[in-house]
């Protein structure tokens, strides 16, 4: 039998890996330290012994296919893993989903001081100080907002401002939250509704407002919901995700460009960073459809999206225009 895991993710952890640890008999507790993986170098403690990995290539899908995930098949217990603070827990439940090591629950930790203002700017985890690998082009808010997400339960290093807990409602509605100066971890893993992620993975034409979030706009905080039937014109659409990377925290969702007529596109953004993907064909019936939280007005957002749809005269004659498509290959970028 393979080992039920609780992830501990966040940019700031204190103790919370070792609170859950104690409240676990027989667990076993996982550490990393991957501040010298761009040389080749992991450190990993389990239970308080240190072994210090030296990989080829450093970088962090290695660390998870080379170490990590190989441990955690060789466990037959509950391993709570405190994750540097660079790993996403999303990514490290991709590289456990074709293994019987079961995520009973991720745990993120947020720093209610600093979250919000890393979560909407545009520094990379290399100005940071924090980059994983010469590759690594990743801002410092796809991070934190992807921990925040993905986590089953949240735990806030103090009690958080308005703006924040508003953002935090329509982020991750179904987690669960704790003060950390009042941490009952028992009680926290207790309280994970029946329907928490638990490290589990949509195919991208799932719903995109997991767990119900408000609609209703709070403290200067809006969730946009945008859906169309008509694709989008690549050139317009490209102009528009300007608007997705200033005062946004989060876009999610999936696009068509009218050049692209069969392909389903995925479009991610937090803070300045921008993520585009390729999903495949898509599936009948389906329209496409952005999830977007932002602390300002919403009608600029809806705007932009509307303007860059593509007109009827343009679809008529969308198989005789030539188009002038940024979009034709996914890409990341970091603005």
């Amino acid at each position: 039998m393979a080992a039920r895991v609780v992830l501990v993710a966040g940019f700031t952890q204190h103790d919370v890996a070792d609170e859950l640890w104690r409240a676990s008999p027989d667990s076993v507790l996982v550490r990393h330290d991957l501040t010298a993986l761009a040389d080749g170098v992991v450190k990993r403690w389990v239970d308080g012994r240190l072994t210090v990995l030296e990989l080829a290539h450093g970088c962090v899908s290695c660390t998870l296919r080379l170490d990590l995930v190989p441990l955690l098949e060789s466990l037959d217990a509950r391993v709570v893993v405190h994750l540097d603070p660079m790993l996403e827990p999303e990514a490290v439940c991709f590289a456990l989903s074709g293994t019987e090591v079961r995520v009973e629950a991720v745990i993120t930790v947020v720093d209610a001081r600093t979250w919000l203002d890393d979560a909407t700017g545009g520094e990379t985890l290399d100005e940071r100080g924090m980059k994983a690998a010469a590759e690594d082009e990743r801002t410092v808010a796809q991070v934190v907002v992807g921990q925040a997400e993905f986590a089953d339960a949240l735990v806030l290093t103090e009690q958080p401002d308005a703006v924040t807990e508003a953002v935090l409602d329509r982020l991750n509605p179904l987690a669960p939250r704790q003060n950390l100066a009042k941490l009952d971890a028992g009680a926290l893993l207790n309280d994970i509704p029946e329907n928490a992620r638990r490290g589990g993975f949509d195919d991208g034409f799932g719903s995109l407002l997991h767990g119900e979030p408000p609609r209703v706009p709070r403290h200067g905080v809006s969730l946009v919901c945008f859906s169309e039937k008509r694709p989008f014109h690549p050139m317009r659409l490209h102009k528009a995700v300007d608007v997705l990377l200033d005062g946004v925290v989060r876009t999610r969702g999936r696009v068509w460009v009218v050049s692209q007529p069969d392909e389903a596109l995925w479009l991610e953004s937090a803070g300045g960073g921008l993520r585009v993907g390729n999903l495949g064909a898509w599936p009948q019936g389906k329209s496409q459809e952005l999830v977007v939280i932002t602390t300002k007005d919403p009608r600029s957002i809806t705007e932009a999206l509307e303007a860059a749809v593509v007109t009827d005269e343009e679809l008529a004659l969308a198989d005789e225009l030539d188009f002038v498509d940024p979009f034709g290959e996914w890409h990341e970028e970091e603005v």
